[in-house]
């Protein structure tokens, strides 16, 4: 959560309260066992419910405020099977960096055996001052990601692979039709994300929550944006922007 300390400090400063955790094999909660990239036994599935303790949490401090869901990259891919289950526990998604799991799964399948998908992501960028191009056009960003002993470059193969067995629920229409309709979200994206498949993915899964009945889903696309929208060279933009989507929702449910 560190690397958002920007954007937690913008949206305070909006009199909004934000509340964070580090997932599972990331962060603060894997520095004590040097458990980087390990969701541990329970996989994927208890990464996504440690977003419903969270929001248990938040909601006692705070009760009977909207409650916002936003999810970056892994975290979004989280947020998109929580809202499977939860959606009427909150007033609002964002995701950020997000797409299709069955088209990274594609992605991966297409790999030697024991490769690591994660080695697809800065093919787009080669030749490329470092491996971690895919992530943004800001150097700085890239290089604080590099030089940060809380980032890692990968998951554990156990976790990976229970990250992307979620797929089949995430891409299903019958799960995805579980979801409240009326639940406002929001999709932002670089074009040149390699995890949304270059825009392809974030479509693709716009329209499937369109057909599963959503009635209000808002996106903005960024040309030649990569992977970390929140750090990318047009950050105060984005932000910007996903601030307007929060105050429009706000305003709907006062």
């Amino acid at each position: 959560m560190g690397r958002y300390a920007e954007l937690a400090k913008l949206l305070v400063e909006e009199e909004l309260v934000v509340y964070g955790n580090d997932h599972r094999g990331h962060g603060l909660t894997a520095k004590p066992s040097d458990s980087f990239g390990d969701f541990g036994p329970a996989g994927f599935d208890q990464l996504v419910e440690d977003m419903v303790s969270l929001r248990v949490t938040a909601k006692k401090d705070h009760p009977g405020k909207p409650y916002i869901l936003l999810g970056h990259s892994l975290g979004s891919f989280a947020a998109q099977q929580f809202v499977l289950d939860h959606s009427h526990s909150i007033d609002g998604l964002a995701l950020s960096g997000s797409g299709t799991l069955d088209g990274l799964v594609r992605l991966a399948q297409s790999l030697p055996p024991g490769q690591d998908p994660m080695e697809l992501m800065n093919a787009s960028f080669e030749p490329a001052r470092t491996p971690f191009d895919w992530l943004s056009r800001d150097a700085a960003e890239v290089d604080a990601f590099i030089n940060d002993p809380l980032c890692f470059p990968s998951l554990k193969p156990e976790s990976m692979q229970s990250f992307l067995d979620a797929f089949p629920r995430l891409a299903n229409p019958l799960e995805i039709r579980k979801v409240q309709g009326e639940l406002p979200v929001y999709i932002f994206s670089g074009s040149e994300d390699p995890v949304g498949q270059k825009l392809e993915g974030v479509r693709i899964l716009i329209d499937r929550y369109r057909s599963a009945g959503f009635t209000s889903i808002t996106h903005d696309f960024y040309s030649g944006g990569r992977h970390e929208m929140l750090h990318e060279i047009n950050r105060r933009d984005v932000i910007t922007n996903l601030l307007v989507w929060i105050s429009g929702l706000l305003n709907r449910t006062r």
